[in-house]
């Protein structure tokens, strides 16, 4: 994380009201995004809404877009919902870039595929910085939700393969499914994965310092969640980036106070780490990055 960052937040932090101060510069430079659904219940009651002007210079934005990129724009259409499509929208028709940016891949090479929830939609960006000049840095077209809806949408998630690299999570909108149910379902979904040929890595699911948080997801939750998860994941030889044990000791710092979403300085950290691991991944891979189709 760049240092200069750190020290000024740390700074805000030793001030009266700190975190409130933390919480109203984030909140002011990301509107569409700061109550984020964490279930499809949750996303369906809060669905984005935009103005016809944004979607009309949305929409005269998407259609002077190569044909590649206009596919892409279609994919995520039907993927993104109601919540963060307009959402994308929204940014696209204000020139900002977001996670679900169109990847123009670079010949020679490896191409890594991020799969999860808002947690790793809100590190991508911070990933694809780490990684330029080393890697192709892609993004399922959806915010990935519970394993349930990994098992309805992995096949879709994984066209624009083939992958080097698959980077992975599920685990906070399972926090209400039954333990041998998320076992179940995280085994069934390696073994689609292993197909691929990609060297798979599986990211712990982050915590959370307040068991009264707005989420539901309780701490012990997400300790119990990890533990299947790593026993599954044991059983299959895969790489295990430990975000949960990375970002635990920074939580009253790099965390939204009472909810499951990081600050940007969080993302940040979050990033390097992810980086780091894919880094690593990417220098054990046998063979030569897969072709770009």
């Amino acid at each position: 994380m760049n240092h200069p960052v750190r020290k000024f937040y740390r700074r805000l932090v030793d001030w009266p009201c700190g975190s409130v101060v933390l919480v109203c510069l984030w909140l002011s430079h990301h509107p569409a995004i700061a109550d984020e659904p964490t279930n499809a219940a949750e996303a369906a009651a809060k669905s984005t809404t935009t103005t016809s002007a944004v979607e009309q210079k949305y929409r005269a934005w998407r259609a002077a877009l190569s044909p590649e990129r206009q596919q892409w724009e279609g994919v995520l259409e039907a993927n993104l919902g109601s919540f963060y499509f307009p959402a994308h929208m929204k940014d696209k028709a204000s020139s900002i870039e977001n996670a679900w940016a169109y990847v123009e891949d670079v010949p020679g090479l490896p191409r890594v595929l991020l799969i999860g929830d808002s947690i790793s939609r809100g590190y991508t960006q911070g990933v694809r910085k780490c990684l330029a000049g080393k890697a192709n840095v892609h993004r399922a077209p959806a915010n990935c939700g519970p394993t349930a809806t990994g098992l309805k949408k992995l096949s879709a998630w994984l066209e624009g393969g083939p992958w080097d690299v698959i980077h992975f999570n599920f685990g906070i909108h399972d926090r209400n499914t039954a333990d041998a149910v998320y076992a179940a379902n995280l085994t069934e979904l390696v073994a689609q994965l292993e197909k691929t040929g990609a060297k798979l890595v599986w990211a712990t699911t982050t915590p959370t310092l307040d068991a009264t948080n707005t989420e539901g997801f309780s701490p012990s939750r997400c300790v119990r969640l990890n533990e299947i998860a790593t026993e599954v994941m044991m059983r299959h030889h895969i790489v295990i980036d430990d975000l949960y044990t990375f970002i635990q000791p920074h939580l009253s710092v790099m965390q939204k106070p009472g909810n499951v979403h990081f600050l940007d300085p969080g993302y940040e950290m979050l990033a390097e780490k992810v980086a780091a691991e894919i880094s690593k991944t990417i220098a054990s891979l046998p063979n030569s990055p897969q072709p770009i189709r």
